[in-house]
């Protein structure tokens, strides 16, 4: 039972990490107010990127 919580777990940062990824330009717009958009959604692709990294290390190692 545990390891199905974790894999579960595990596919929602990865789907936030894509999502973010994604949508990077779009949530920058929208959650701020920076002067350079193009440093905020490389920053937030950053962010995603990892996120997913993480997500599916914990998917991977938790089979």
């Amino acid at each position: 039972m545990g390891k199905i919580i974790l894999i579960i777990i595990g596919l929602i940062i990865v789907t936030l990490g894509v999502v973010c990824i994604f949508d990077a330009r779009i949530l920058t717009q929208k959650m701020f107010s920076f002067g350079d958009q193009n440093e905020g959604s490389m920053g937030l692709k950053i962010f995603g990127f990892l996120f997913a990294v993480v997500g599916a290390i914990l998917i991977y190692f938790n089979i």
